[in-house]
């Protein structure tokens, strides 16, 4: 069988197997489903292309690597019996490092990679990601998300890495870091992995996520056709050029057509104009989701995504109703069998470009990966790089940071100091987050002060201090750490961004006796206008994940703060939308805002 031979060309490779293969057999290589209505059988039976698993959807509690990879492997020893014995790709939401998995390395979410302005620490983020991924047998990661997150309000925009386009287009360099750098003279838009330690990226979500009205999740981007290619488009040009094997449809819609249906962009446009030849993967119900209610009219959901050009769909529990459902609309004349085979062309591309039918099965050569302390302290690194000092004193004479380390007695104060499930926000361990210490290893805030100052030094903690406790204690000054619970996608859509209770009431308790510095932990600018005449300093922390040592790191002047504004700092949310270059731009701080500090000298 010549498509099994890996010495022929992949061209005949693909022509041969599709020869081979019945209807069912290709819409089957169509299907993604979740982990948990999947069985070796169900694999077998259908020949069912992809299996992922959704936010949270984990084997077990504090699953190990090796029961990841048993999973993985027993779902893939099942695509193997089916009669064609086509193996399965197995996708995750990998977003800031490998976030389902109990003690990975959680690295800063977006924004906060967009504040380093670094896109070789970006890369290099990639690279660790893929390596803890296929530690647990995983060879598909949903990232990088390369929206232009034009609204704060959006449950979404800590997963953009900047308002400006160009800064999502510098951080696209995820994708070489996920898969590999293309080898020199490649033809551009053909999908690449680069070896073992590689995973397949996903850019997403095509195209205008970002740009939604009034920032609600999944609703309608207003924009003419200059505005989407200026704005929203150009990170998917440099993905296509980098080699990115899949895109994932946005649930948005542009000018009030769906984009799980929009033909003219997915197909003429992302397809044909732009060369991509990887393929197109819905998001999750993505076509239910086409019609109001969701589900309503499915036959019409999966008639209008296959015909717009999707390839793969990410069903992701009821196989039979899609299976069903598509193979009628083919019989029926409805959709052309040419678009099922460019699907199915597409989708055995990447499979066999990356050697998925050479080494179908993981094994535990990597699994020592996953948390090394080399990628945690990649993403220490990273969080240092990503925090912005928005304010440091009255004056530039007399600066509060570097906090000295020998201070007699510190107050850290907040909801945020103490939290790691704060501090690495939505999609960690579950899909909308998680709160308190337990769920994963890390370093909070508090954590990592205690480590930076001096055994002599005496770090108090309250995290609702009273002005009375805050006045009677003699603190030499206060770090407070405040800001927002963690969510995920519509959960976070958000038209107040007010810090969360009780924050404010911290902020006032704490700064109006003692000398403080405050720490907002959020995916987002948040109110913060008020409060701003009583902080002596004022640092912007995006969401920083597992390594908060990062934090301390800068406090104290082990290294100086480096990051920049990746988004506007409104005033306030009456004048949001506001982006940089808008005519009535008045903002707190302006895009690109950051004070910087030297390294203290080594003590």
């Amino acid at each position: 069988m010549k498509y099994k031979d890996p010495k022929q060309p992949i061209n005949l490779r693909i022509r041969d197997l599709m020869n081979r293969m019945t209807l069912a057999e290709k819409i089957g290589q169509m299907v993604q489903l979740d982990r948990v209505a999947v069985t070796p059988e169900i694999m077998r039976n259908y020949s069912i292309g992809s299996v992922l698993s959704g936010g949270g959807s984990v084997p077990l509690p504090k699953a190990t690597p090796k029961d990841w990879m048993d999973m993985v492997n027993e779902l893939q020893n099942g695509s193997l019996s089916s009669r064609l014995g086509i193996p399965m790709i197995y996708g995750i939401d990998a977003l800031h490092g490998h976030n389902n998995v109990y003690q990975a390395t959680i690295f800063p979410h977006n924004v906060g990679l967009g504040a380093t302005r670094d896109p070789d620490l970006v890369k290099r983020i990639g690279a660790a990601t893929a390596r803890e991924v296929r530690a647990t047998g995983i060879n598909y990661a949903f990232a990088p998300c390369i929206a232009v997150c034009r609204d704060p309000r959006w449950g979404r925009c800590y997963e953009s890495y900047s308002e400006d386009p160009s800064i999502v287009e510098e951080m696209t360099e995820l994708i070489p870091g996920l898969q590999g750098d293309i080898p020199a003279g490649s033809p551009k838009g053909v999908p690449f992995l680069g070896g073992k330690d590689k995973v397949l990226a996903c850019a997403k979500h095509f195209v205008g996520d970002g740009g939604t009205v009034g920032g609600i999740n999944e609703n309608n981007t207003v924009i003419d056709w200059h505005g989407l290619l200026s704005i929203h488009m150009p990170g998917y040009y440099h993905a296509i050029i980098k080699g990115v094997s899949t895109i994932m449809v946005s649930y948005s819609s542009w000018n009030g057509k769906k984009m799980h249906a929009n033909r003219a962009l997915v197909t003429d446009f992302l397809k044909n104009r732009l060369k991509f030849r990887g393929f197109v993967i819905s998001d999750w119900q993505g076509i239910d989701r086409v019609t109001y209610p969701p589900h309503s009219n499915y036959t019409y959901s999966v008639q209008a995504g296959i015909e717009a050009g999707i390839d793969m769909v990410m069903v992701p529990y009821n196989h039979t109703e899609f299976i069903d459902t598509l193979t009628r609309l083919v019989n029926d004349k409805i959709i052309p069998m040419s678009r099922i085979d460019d699907a199915v062309r597409r989708i055995l591309r990447v499979k066999f470009m990356m050697g998925l039918f050479e080494n179908p099965l993981s094994d535990q050569t990597l699994a020592a990966e996953l948390g090394s302390q080399a990628h945690r302290d990649l993403a220490r690194q990273a969080v240092r790089k990503s925090l912005v000092l928005l304010k440091n004193g009255e004056n530039a004479d007399d600066p509060m940071i570097p906090l000295p380390k020998n201070a007699p007695r510190i107050l850290v104060a907040g909801t945020h100091a103490h939290n790691l499930g704060y501090q690495c926000g939505g999609w960690t361990t579950t899909w909308q987050g998680v709160s308190g210490n337990n769920h994963t290893a890390g370093t909070t805030i508090l954590n990592a002060i205690n480590n930076a100052v001096n055994l002599s030094t005496e770090v108090v903690y309250s995290q609702n201090p009273s002005a009375e406790f805050v006045k009677s204690n003699n603190f030499s000054y206060a770090i407070v750490a405040v800001g927002e619970p963690p969510y995920a996608e519509t959960a976070g859509d958000n038209q107040n961004l007010t810090i969360s209770e009780p924050g404010a009431n911290v902020i006032s308790n704490v700064c109006e006796t003692v000398k403080c510095v405050v720490i907002v932990v959020s995916g987002r600018p948040l109110v913060i206008e008020p409060y701003l005449n009583q902080m002596d300093a004022l640092v912007a922390a995006w969401l920083p994940g597992t390594e908060g040592q990062g934090v301390a790191d800068v406090l104290f002047g082990d290294y100086g703060f480096t990051g920049k504004l990746p988004r506007t700092w409104f005033k306030t949310v009456d004048q949001l939308p506001m982006n940089v270059g808008d005519w009535h731009y008045d903002p707190l701080f302006p895009f690109g805002h950051g004070l910087t500090t030297e390294p203290v000298g080594a003590a």
